[in-house]
């Protein structure tokens, strides 16, 4: 059954966001064969627009992914929808779980389309020079190999984006609880989830400090020369075991809120 739910959550997240996914891509195409024509005035001025829009139709998919899977929880649980969803012959819990798979599979095809309109649309040598240069002197910086501080910003990358999607679920579930304002409420919750995850990495950072010099060093001064880079390849791979830690516990509490009962509109 879970085969199904996630079969039809992924359909109806794509039925509009492959719109933006196709529009990316041909923006791209468009914008290196005219990047790629003659250096007339016209010709990098449609250059420019095309870029420009291609950017633009970057940014809609990433609105559209949250959107789209947020509305989709909320109609599906407490929209015209939950009737029949809550009538199902099927766990919660294997209900619950659908929309965090959708989640996670919606994240990595987009980061996947994103990445390949980037590539589609400014790829050159001299471009992926000056990106690998700048990948170079970071991660050299750091004590990182290039290919290693492009996976650990990938990693933290994906994990924020899934805390913020939970962060918004929270909010919905939350905001459902009360008979009126069900939507403003879930926006509130949703943002303070989101706060009170954000500070709960930064505390425990800071506990970690208190048995750690170097660590505490990043919170009581602006001089980066005096801190130690070991140490910011620690807090790197600790930050995103406190990711993967703040995932499983607000996955674990919105089940538990969700579990309970819901107050459908």
């Amino acid at each position: 059954m879970l085969k199904k739910l996630l079969k039809y959550d992924l359909k109806w997240v794509f039925k509009v966001v492959i719109v933006f996914y196709l529009l990316a891509l041909f923006f791209a195409i468009l914008t290196r064969l005219f990047f790629g024509m003659n250096n007339s005035f016209m010709m990098n001025i449609v250059a420019q627009i095309c870029s420009g829009t291609t950017i633009s139709m970057i940014v809609s998919i990433i609105i559209n992914n949250f959107m789209r899977l947020w509305v989709r929880f909320k109609n599906n649980f407490y929209g015209d929808e939950s009737y029949l969803t809550h009538t199902l012959p099927v766990e919660k819990r294997t209900l619950y779980i659908s929309k965090i798979l959708s989640s996670i599979i919606t994240l990595f095809i987009s980061t996947f389309v994103i990445l390949l309109t980037l590539f589609v649309a400014y790829y050159s040598k001299e471009n992926m020079e000056m990106v690998n240069n700048l990948l170079l002197s970071i991660a050299s910086s750091y004590d990182f190999s290039t290919m290693g501080l492009v996976v650990v910003l990938f990693i933290l990358l994906f994990l924020e984006f899934l805390n913020l999607l939970q962060s918004g679920y929270a909010g919905i579930i939350l905001g459902h609880k009360f008979n009126s304002g069900k939507i403003g409420f879930s926006v509130l919750f949703g943002f303070i989830t989101y706060i009170v995850t954000q500070l709960l990495v930064l505390l425990i950072v800071y506990i970690l400090g208190l048995f750690n010099g170097n660590i505490m060093n990043l919170f009581l001064t602006t001089n980066l020369d005096v801190i130690n880079i070991s140490v910011i390849k620690t807090i790197v791979l600790f930050a995103i075991l406190i990711y993967l830690l703040l995932f499983v516990v607000v996955y674990i509490v919105n089940f538990k809120l969700f579990k309970k009962g819901v107050n459908v509109d």
